[in-house]
């Protein structure tokens, strides 16, 4: 992990790499964009992917298992924000309980179990 980027931000900025390149697709796709939308789309992913490495985990299964939490709460603010539907309770709710496992996962002692 790099000295200057927390778990969480490198978290973060994985998520809207993520998020983002796939997004492209969905446009190209779903939205009738372009196909030049996945060139950023396919920088983004790899973005994402790399993002990833900078978790100071032992396992990467297991910091693929906290960085669900956040991707599940960062999906939860694309919709708002970039798509302009607003989470409702449920959503808000889910997000509250995969951000709880992310954080068990993340910062639960390992010591000897």
């Amino acid at each position: 992990m790099t000295p200057s980027l927390s778990v969480l931000a490198v978290y973060a900025l994985a998520a809207l790499a993520e998020i983002g390149g796939c997004f492209a697709f969905w446009a190209w796709l779903r939205l009738d964009k372009s196909p030049l939308w996945l060139v950023p789309g396919l920088a983004s992913l790899i973005a994402f992917a790399w993002l990833l490495t900078l978790v100071d985990s032992g396992h990467a299964g297991r910091a693929y298992a906290a960085y669900g939490g956040v991707y599940v709460a960062a999906s939860l603010l694309w919709l708002w924000a970039v798509e302009g539907a607003r989470p409702d309770r449920w959503d808000l709710a889910g997000g509250a309980v995969v951000l709880l496992g992310a954080a068990i996962i993340l910062f639960g002692s390992r010591g000897g179990v």
